[in-house]
């Protein structure tokens, strides 16, 4: 029989050598992990979703229901978590409805307005490039089109290469574009079905999990692996919850604002802009870039102003608001937050930003209880460390 450390070093060879055939197998070693995520996917999204509609079924169940909890008996227990999450899938989709209904006429009437618009705005710049062309000294006579002259033999044969070969890359695309569109479709049904049953059976799925890993892991390893795991729960609702939090605030902000200024479209861009806001410290101008286009076509000058407005609060929103509240929620300080962001956005853009937050969260709850385990071993406290003198007794000199 193997001992404990030869089986160490066996390992390590196995691994090093798994290692060193996927680096040579590179380009099938990601086609396989590509298809592996294409088939995984919608369980993926499923999990998402599962996850982030869990904080408000939890807060359903606990809070509003709580009397009813302490007062019925079993028939309320069967039919409570059924109604619970009915009772939130129809919030979820109500704001949303109503996020959308705030966001997509105003949207089309604005369209609409700058269709109508558009000959007068091309009056306009055409007059603004007169006057430019009279401050530069030049006649407008030189940008007259009888002095353009086309080479309509070119011209037809980039029509015939277009229709040869183009038309054929135009129809791959558009074959493509609808793949696409369909397979995504597919993907968020079948995630929302899946989402459904995890938090149907999340407390049944919950145990089988802990029994599988009390099956085959040793039981320390277990506990290590469940501690994790509930405090990356903990952390993640929390940001979750701080998140929307965040978004609601400067959703209000932004309105109070536009009200106060006066500036047109105030509901549906504060709507825009705190659903945007989702992301963080940087999904706001988003909202903005949009918001900004809405204005311009009503009032050039007011647009101006929104933009310097929108920029401000986001200062306000990035060096205050977002470390106190999504910062608190998660129990990371402030500085640590942005750098997180930073990084993470960085690195895997939205995504990045999005999950940058939480993981770190966690990474600096697990260094701070392994620092003060360490602490507490070395017989090493903070108000020795505070203190003028080294927290380390110098060794005593040994006399010879």
């Amino acid at each position: 029989m193997l001992d404990k450390q030869s089986k160490r070093i066996l390992l390590i060879v196995f691994l090093s050598i798994l290692l060193f055939v996927g680096l040579l197998n590179l380009s099938v070693l990601l086609q396989a992990a590509g298809f592996l995520l294409k088939l995984l996917m919608p369980f993926l999204i499923g999990f998402c979703m599962a996850f982030i509609i869990n904080v408000l079924l939890r807060a359903i169940e606990e809070k509003m229901f709580a009397p009813v909890n302490r007062r019925c008996g079993r028939k309320w227990k069967r039919i409570r978590r059924p109604l619970c999450l009915v009772l939130t899938f129809t919030l979820v989709a109500g704001g949303l409805f109503v996020l959308l209904f705030q966001i997509i006429p105003e949207l089309s009437r604005t369209i609409q307005g700058l269709g109508q618009r558009l000959p007068e705005y091309m009056q306009q710049v055409q007059g603004w490039i007169q006057e430019l062309l009279l401050t530069l000294g030049l006649s407008a006579d030189t940008l007259s089109l009888s002095n353009i002259q086309i080479d309509w033999a070119k011209l037809a044969e980039s029509v015939s290469d277009f229709l040869q070969y183009g038309s054929t890359n135009l129809f791959h695309t558009t074959v493509g574009i609808t793949t696409s569109i369909f397979s995504g479709f597919f993907n968020l049904i079948l995630g929302s079905v899946f989402s459904i049953y995890l938090l149907l059976q999340k407390e049944r799925l919950c145990l089988q999990a802990k029994k599988l890993l009390f099956a085959y892991l040793p039981e320390q390893r277990v506990h290590t692996i469940l501690r994790i795991g509930s405090l990356s729960n903990k952390t993640f609702s929390g940001f979750v919850t701080g998140q929307v939090v965040e978004a609601a605030i400067i959703g209000i902000l932004c309105f109070i604002g536009m009200k106060i200024f006066s500036m047109p479209y105030a509901s549906m861009i504060s709507c825009l802009v705190g659903l945007t806001a989702l992301i963080p410290i940087f999904g706001a101008f988003i909202g903005t870039a949009i918001g900004a286009f809405l204005i311009l076509m009503d009032n050039p000058m007011q647009a101006v102003w929104f933009i310097l407005f929108i920029i401000i609060l986001q200062q306000v929103e990035g060096n205050l608001i977002y470390p106190k509240v999504v910062g608190k929620s998660v129990g990371l300080p402030g500085i640590w937050v942005l750098t997180a962001i930073t990084i993470g956005g960085s690195t895997f853009g939205i995504a990045g930003m999005l999950f940058s937050v939480p993981l770190c969260s966690v990474l600096y709850c697990m260094l701070k209880e392994s620092v003060a385990k360490r602490l507490k071993n070395k017989k090493i406290t903070v108000q020795e460390m505070r203190a003028e003198k080294s927290p380390i007794p110098p060794k005593p000199s040994v006399k010879k």
